[in-house]
């Protein structure tokens, strides 16, 4: 495996800067450096009222750091919609004042690129091409590629808008092999991990947003300095991600990544935005994608598609965690959501002086009413582990025949979903949401009517986004002990950890960090 904490990669970060006004950008520039940028995108066509000359004279003037500019038309996913011969005038201005790079679109490059040679500037030329609907083939991309190289650019530039994450893999495929330094990427969430895995690849630039200006499916430059660390990412890093739909709120980077790193593993996690699991496999199936957690919606569906399945996963009837074993590439499944979830409940109880047994080694979960909402893939995690511990289970949710279905396999019982904003619970009685409701951004919804919250004694929420959702909040103020969605993440991924690298998981670091960041 390659290095770990040598700094091997030489791409860059850049923070494209579209605001309306000259002052505006002066006072982003500055931002953009202090928050891990090596350069920025100026984009002209967003400044309303440009002056070529004096607006370009004084952006160059008072850059803090290199610039790139970029006047951009309508027909190529831009702003400007002014006569084409005052575009290409501005920009080849902008390269003759000595911006350090001035990007050109490919349907202009070829006649305008001899007379930007001519004139000797300093600055480097960036021909770039947006390819609108479908992502092309490789044959068509590596046509494209050899069309662009053969301009004579000092970097080549292709922006797409992906339908489905699968189409990375060309991307990839392109970087790997482009014989001139090469800026390639989706838009959009679904695009993310070909911004963050672009240097593993080779390419040249990576995009990454203000923190003030949040972009969809964009990283903001700090979460390059900071999780993804992309200084130490080459090719030789294996890499690791969630595979879940919507993925924008995961923090497994927060806490994997720095952990890699803590420990000298040369490893990556990203966010994986997954609409195909079967073409998903299919395509990523190299040993540098070496395990996946598994999130919403597709904890069971995933099952189909492990070449093995751990017994208790098995059992469980979903899988969290995915490794590729090294000497096959076979995709063996685990559930680490199980232990996680109960222990967490169970060391709550436990450090509130509720131990139900008088046997000290019995959970102070058995013979209780533990009522679960939500029989997917975190709810048949939870029933198992409440079985286990000798809790009878009690599931609702909106599938009634999942409900049953699952209470059948851990010897429970299931009632119609509308019966529980109802629904009396027994004295001691534990309550487990492991619905998406209450998750960031639709916090202000509980999955249970508010006056019964007090009944229980115990209020669990798998919901880890907010840390303390208005269910945890609700609960508190009735008087119930509350465990976070946090907790049981923490554990799943302590778990996960060592299934991923092989290597005992730095439990204190690792609860440091949920501590300060989540």
């Amino acid at each position: 495996m390659g290095r770990v904490g040598v700094i091997t990669t030489s791409t860059l970060v850049c923070a494209p800067l579209m605001v309306e006004s000259v002052e505006q950008l002066l006072s982003c520039m500055p931002l953009a450096k202090a928050q891990g940028a090596d350069v920025v995108e100026v984009r002209l066509d967003y400044i309303k009222n440009f002056q070529p000359r004096q607006d370009l004279e004084t952006i160059l003037r008072n850059k803090p750091l290199p610039v790139i500019i970029v006047h951009r038309p309508k027909s190529e996913g831009g702003q400007y919609e002014g006569d084409e011969e005052s575009r290409l005038k501005a920009l080849l201005l902008a390269h003759e004042l000595g911006a350090d790079y001035v990007d050109f679109e490919l349907k202009v490059a070829y006649d305008l690129i001899g007379a930007i040679k001519k004139k000797h500037g300093t600055g480097k030329v960036i021909v770039s091409c947006y390819v609108n609907g479908i992502t092309p083939s490789k044959e068509n991309f590596s046509q494209l590629v050899a069309r662009m190289q053969s301009i004579g650019a000092n970097i080549i530039k292709i922006v797409s808008n992906a339908k489905d994450i699968t189409e990375m893999e060309r991307i990839f495929h392109l970087l790997s092999y482009s014989q001139v330094p090469m800026v390639a990427y989706s838009e959009g969430e679904r695009g993310l991990i070909s911004q963050i895995l672009c240097p593993k690849f080779g390419g040249a630039l990576v995009y990454g947003c203000l923190e003030e200006n949040a972009v969809p499916g964009l990283p903001t430059l700090q979460s390059f300095r900071q999780a993804y660390k992309i200084e130490y990412i080459n090719s030789e890093t294996k890499v690791f991600g969630l595979i879940s739909k919507p993925v924008s709120h995961s923090k497994g980077p927060l806490l994997h990544n720095p952990t890699f790193r803590h420990v000298n593993y040369n490893g990556l996690y990203v966010p994986m935005f997954v609409d195909n699991l079967k073409e998903f496999f299919s395509v990523y199936s190299s040993p540098d994608f070496a395990g996946y957690s598994v999130g919403i919606p597709y904890k069971e569906a995933v099952i189909e598609f492990c070449d093995e399945v751990h017994p208790l996963a098995k059992s469980i009837g979903a899988v969290n965690t995915i490794v590729r074993r090294p000497t096959d590439g076979k995709l063996i499944g685990y559930n680490t959501d199980c232990e996680a979830s109960i222990t967490a409940i169970e060391d709550a109880l436990k450090g509130h002086g509720n131990n139900n047994s008088t046997i000290s080694f019995s959970s102070p979960l058995d013979g209780i009413q533990f009522v679960l909402v939500g029989a997917g893939g975190a709810g048949r995690a939870l029933a198992f582990g409440a079985k286990s511990r000798g809790a009878r289970v009690l599931i609702f949710d909106i599938d009634f025949e999942r409900a049953k279905s699952l209470a059948q396999a851990v010897s429970g019982e299931a009632q119609p979903f509308e019966n529980l904003a109802h629904f009396q619970p027994e004295n001691k009685a534990i309550l487990a949401n492991a619905t998406p409701v209450g998750m960031h951004p639709n916090t202000d919804r509980i999955p249970v009517a508010e006056a019964t919250l007090g009944d229980y004694q115990l209020v669990f929420d798998a919901v880890y986004t907010p840390r303390k959702t208005r269910l945890l909040k609700d609960a508190d103020a009735a008087g119930a002990i509350i465990v976070s969605g946090v907790e049981m993440f923490l554990r799943q991924a302590i778990g996960q950890f060592t299934l991923f690298t092989g290597k005992e998981a730095p439990t204190a670091f690792m609860r440091e960090i949920v501590l300060a960041k989540f």
